[in-house]
Parts: structure tokens; C-alpha cells; sequence
């Protein structure tokens, strides 16, 4: 389990100036690291949009410290979505909601809705109490890349662009929130994370699922995402051998992401062992995808994963992935 680490007050008072002179600031979230800025200043949403090379019609996630603020982004609170923010925040929840009048349109996509999300790691909790407002906050890589768990991650990404990085250790569930939108008298999930639609049922009752006619656009929903450099193939845990072994033989560096150990041993092939635990591989997830991009490897065979609900956050962003980076057909067999 990721430490709780809390920020100096050096290092809080550099960040909230940086946000306060419309600077981008990047900060750890207990689901993936943001790239934060002060989500009423133009220009340094600009700046979020430019670094990542992300379509200004992608909308972007408000951070705040207390859902007592909710009032002054959502222009209605439906009590669906009063239950879910009592029930789940601070966490890693994200609700869709009618955006309030002075929402800018770069925050929103352009949409008449604002997502909205109250982060329960302790640094986030210091940064945003410290700022005093909202602070807009994308995941801390380029667009669609394989979002950052730890801080090192986002250096990598950005280098001296992002001149300050707050540092809090290993996010601690590694994956996005789940999002949820509360418009017109629906509730509907419209990005699986650790929160499950069972869960949400049990709290609101009828809960839609999947994007729908109307839906509004949220981060993370393009078919093509959380993607690694090198080609990523999903593969039926019974074929990862073979595959492993034929695209290996002629000198091919291969990348293996599996839950379990390999049955033989392969030359030129990088195997990586998540294990068959849910809680671990999704913490992992990205770190791995991230270790397997750096091997050198031609492509890389990632185990499919089980099918049942407590899986469908990771099956997301693994089917995505693969879209992102889907070798030739002819070079695979």
C-alpha cells in the first residue's frame, strides 16, 4: 500500500504561487498524478492542453478539497448525485454535472456540463485547501499515453516543462476515477474505475451504463487510450506461450504482461508476473505497462483479464490500449 505522504510547507507555498500565476503544477491523487491548474485562468488551461497535446474539446476534471464547494461549478446538485458525493468522496469519483454560468468553456469541453471530483490523498487534500479553489487537473502525461503513478513518471513525461512536482510516493489505487453523470433525471457510468456500477446501484438504484445517445464527453472515453509506445496485443492466458515463443524465434525482443509465472523458459522475451490479484495489478497496471515500453521489445502480449464486474476498470483501459497500438494484423500470427 502507497504511503501516505504529506507535503512541506516550502514545497505547498511554491506550488499554490505557481497556481496562482497561472503556472501548471503536477500533484499525486490517490488514482494517477494530475497535471493541476487553476481551473478560472485561461491561459494556464491553455497551457494543460498545449504540454499534452490534448484536443481542446476534452474536457477537463475540477479538483477541489470538499464537496461544500460543489455549489460554485454545478449549476444543480441532483440528489442522486448528493448521495454518491456523500457516500464516496473524498475518493475516486468523478460526477458529471450542469455546469455552473461562469464554467469556462476550456474546463467544459464546450459542453453545457462540468466533471467534478473531490481527491482523498493527503497532498492533493494540503494543495487544494492551501489554493483555495479549483484546480483543473488531467492526468500528468501526454495525451493518450500511459497515465503516471508516481512522480518520476511524470518527469519522464515532461521534464523541465513541469518545473514543479509534487512528490507523493506511489498513487495508491492506480487507475482514473470512476465518472458519473447526473443529467436530466439520469444516473449513468460512463468510465468504469474502482467505484463498480453494483456499488453505485446499491446506492442511487437505477444506474445506465455505457455512453448512450446525448451523453456528455468525458476524459478518458476515446477508443484509443492509456496506450504504451510498443504495440500492445491482448491475449487468452492459454496462448501467451506459444504467441511469446513464435514471435521471439527470430531474434524478436517480446514483452509479456501475465498473471502468472511462464510455463518455460524464452530467450528474448521479457516476462513480467502481476499476479492474480485484482487490487495489485491495478496498482501496478501502468508502472508495468511503463517498464515493458522501455525494454525494447517488437510488442507486447498482455494476459486478458478475468470478465466478471470487479475487473471492468482494467479490461477499459487494457481494451483501449490495445486499439491505441494495434500491430499490422499480417505481422502477427
Amino acid at each position: 500500500m502507497a504511503r501516505a505522504i504529506r507535503a512541506t510547507q516550502q514545497e505547498l507555498d511554491v506550488a499554490v504561487q505557481a497556481l496562482r500565476s497561472g503556472e501548471v503544477v503536477a500533484f499525486p491523487t490517490e488514482t494517477v498524478y494530475g497535471l493541476g491548474a487553476n481551473a478560472q485562468h485561461a491561459a494556464a488551461l491553455q497551457k494543460i492542453f498545449a504540454l499534452k497535446g490534448r484536443p481542446i474539446s476534452n474536457p477537463l476534471i475540477v479538483h477541489l478539497d470538499s464537496a461544500r464547494f460543489l455549489h460554485r461549478w454545478a449549476r444543480e446538485v441532483p440528489a442522486a448525485a448528493a448521495k454518491l458525493a456523500g457516500c464516496f468522496w473524498p475518493g475516486p469519483l468523478t460526477l458529471v454535472l450542469p455546469r455552473a454560468a461562469n464554467v469556462l468553456d476550456l474546463v467544459t469541453g464546450g459542453q453545457d456540463t462540468v466533471a467534478v471530483r473531490v481527491p482523498s490523498h493527503p497532498m492533493a487534500q494540503q494543495l487544494l485547501t492551501a489554493f483555495g479553489g479549483g484546480i483543473a487537473a488531467p492526468s500528468a502525461n501526454r495525451y493518450g499515453h500511459v497515465s503516471p503513478t508516481r512522480a518520476e513518471h511524470v518527469r519522464e513525461e515532461f521534464g523541465d516543462a513541469v518545473p514543479v512536482v509534487l512528490d507523493g510516493g506511489e498513487c495508491k489505487l492506480g487507475l482514473e476515477s470512476t465518472i458519473v453523470a447526473c443529467i436530466d433525471g439520469e444516473v449513468r457510468l460512463l468510465r468504469p474505475g474502482q467505484i463498480t456500477l453494483t456499488q453505485l446501484r446499491g446506492e442511487v438504484g437505477a444506474v445506465a451504463s455505457g455512453p448512450g445517445p446525448g451523453a456528455p464527453r468525458v476524459p478518458g472515453s476515446a477508443l484509443a487510450h492509456y496506450a504504451p509506445a510498443t504495440p500492445l496485443r491482448l491475449v487468452a492466458v492459454g496462448q501467451i506461450e506459444r504467441l511469446a515463443a513464435e514471435l521471439s524465434r527470430d531474434g524478436a525482443r517480446i514483452g509479456v504482461l501475465a498473471q502468472r509465472p511462464p510455463l518455460g523458459s524464452f530467450r528474448n522475451v521479457t516476462w513480467i508476473n502481476a499476479g492474480s490479484r485484482l487490487e495489485s495489478f491495478a496498482h501496478d497496471l501502468y508502472a508495468h505497462l511503463r517498464a515493458l515500453d522501455k525494454a525494447g521489445a517488437a510488442c507486447l502480449l498482455v494476459q486478458e483479464v478475468p470478465a466478471d464486474e470487479s475487473w471492468d476498470a482494467v479490461r477499459d483501459r487494457l481494451t483501449r490500449a490495445a486499439s491505441a497500438t494495434a500491430p499490422d494484423p499480417g505481422d502477427m500470427p
